[in-house]
């Protein structure tokens, strides 16, 4: 958009301009970090009254800066200069509100000075939300201006993970097996989520080294199940046994080696095989994303064939349906959106998109092969002539081995500033891995993601 601003001899009484503007969640977010304004009535994660509900409030410096904006861009434009501004706060608006923002010429005065009436109406109601008037110098010269591209910013906030885990939270909580949590971490995440009502432990390792752990986090275990077997892989037994039994819904893998759980989830006498091979997800919360990002497989199946590709999909489609996404659609990743029969990855892409098509996958979309860029950015996909319902749009992102996942969940989160929740499908019940360096969002996020599929599938 290209803007010409008015000087002050071009001005007349009654020009007005206006400017609409969506205020949304992430921008009170910004403002508080602008401003140093953190009043938790303008955060939509908190409750800044004490009823119990997140209010969302827009901030009145916020709304009285959509007044500025028009006087800084369209009347009387570039080179004005604020000198003063009364502002009536009549009403409050909301994340969601649509706003819109007017100024009126009133008044000329000497020394290029301007008065004009300002307001910020809600269309919708017709509210009135603020009303002032505005002192402002008028520019001398006419001036020309393109939009400026201003750098983006993003919200480094987990909106999705938040969701997941006030989802989770009202459930009763998930009776889960934890294995050898005998540090502070896996033990710390594992009462985390008990206190956020996600799950209901029984722990399983070294008594001694559990209490101990607990005293270091200050953390009482009281009314919690410790069962005192010292040796790892025996623990990772009875924590199966205890599924086995149908004392537990849930596996969460502790300060021991993911080999030593999974080997005895996968013994073949009252183990936990349900059909398909174990495979691994990180459901990832990535700023600015507007939906969950799942990436498979990054963790179990080093260098899965096609037949092993099948489940990692399956699997990944059933877990994103638990985490509430009604038609996952699943972008088979290759370096090339084409089939080069010399190039394995895209091969598979072509044969699991059909393979879908045929009702051998099922309950999602799926399509490839597709380049990272076309699986996730509608624009790329477009520029490439690709047309397809998952193209630029897909929710779930298959990585040709276990090195390419990892490496994608990992720049996701340390160049991305994604959280990611670790779980294990494909056994009868879910299998939640977390890490050392996963913080407390990303265990809880972790927990509430195997209580809402387990919810859904185990019965």
């Amino acid at each position: 958009m290209t803007y010409h601003n008015r000087t002050y001899d071009t001005l007349q009484i009654g020009d007005t301009a206006a400017l609409t503007r969506v205020c949304t969640e992430d921008d009170f977010y910004v403002f508080a970090n602008n401003s140093g304004n953190h009043n938790p009535l303008h955060l939509a994660t908190e409750d800044g009254d004490g009823d119990n509900v997140p209010e969302a409030v827009a901030p009145a410096m916020f709304i009285g800066a959509l007044i500025s904006a028009v006087l800084g861009n369209i009347l009387p434009g570039a080179g004005t200069l604020y000198k003063a501004q009364s502002l009536d706060f009549v009403e409050r608006a909301y994340a969601g509100d649509e706003l819109v923002a007017r100024v009126t010429v009133t008044e000329k005065r000497a020394e290029r000075d301007v008065v004009l009436d300002t307001t910020v109406t809600r269309p919708r109601d017709g509210a009135v939300i603020v009303r002032g008037t505005a002192v402002v110098q008028a520019p001398a010269k006419p001036m020309t201006f393109d939009e400026l591209d201003l750098p983006g910013l993003i919200v480094q906030r987990h909106r999705h993970f938040e969701q997941l885990i006030a989802r989770a939270a009202p459930m009763d909580p998930m009776p889960t097996a934890v294995v050898c949590p005998e540090e502070e971490h896996s033990l710390g995440g594992a009462l985390l989520a008990r206190d956020r009502t996600i799950i209901a432990p029984i722990l399983v390792g070294n008594a001694a080294l559990i209490a101990a752990a607990a005293a270091s986090l200050g953390a009482s275990l009281d009314g919690v199940e410790v069962i005192d077997v010292p040796d790892h892989a025996a623990a990772a037994h009875v924590a199966v046994d205890l599924v086995a039994d149908g004392r537990a819904h849930a596996l969460m893998k502790g300060h021991l080696h993911t080999d030593e759980l999974l080997r005895a989830a996968l013994r073949k006498d009252r183990g936990l095989r349900a059909g398909r091979r174990f495979t691994h997800v990180f459901v990832m919360d990535i700023p600015g994303v507007p939906h969950p990002v799942l990436v498979t497989d990054a963790a179990i199946n080093i260098e899965p064939d096609l037949r092993t590709k099948m489940d990692i999909v399956q699997n990944a489609i059933d877990l994103a349906i638990s985490i509430g996404i009604e038609l996952p659609k699943a972008g088979i990743l290759s370096a090339v959106e084409t089939v080069n029969p010399d190039l394995r990855s895209s091969l598979d892409g072509a044969l699991l998109s059909k393979m879908a098509e045929r009702g051998q996958i099922r309950g999602g979309l799926v399509d490839g092969p597709l380049a990272m860029d076309n699986a996730i950015n509608l624009a790329a996909a477009r520029t490439k002539g690709i047309r397809s319902d998952v193209a630029g749009r897909a929710e779930i992102l298959v990585a040709p081995n276990l090195d390419a996942a990892n490496m994608i969940a990992k720049q996701m989160t340390y160049i991305g500033h994604a959280e990611g929740a670790g779980v294990v499908l494909g056994a009868k019940v879910p299998i939640i891995l977390t890490s050392r360096a996963d913080d407390d969002m990303a265990r809880l996020a972790s927990c509430a993601v195997a209580a809402l599929h387990a919810a859904r599938t185990v019965g």
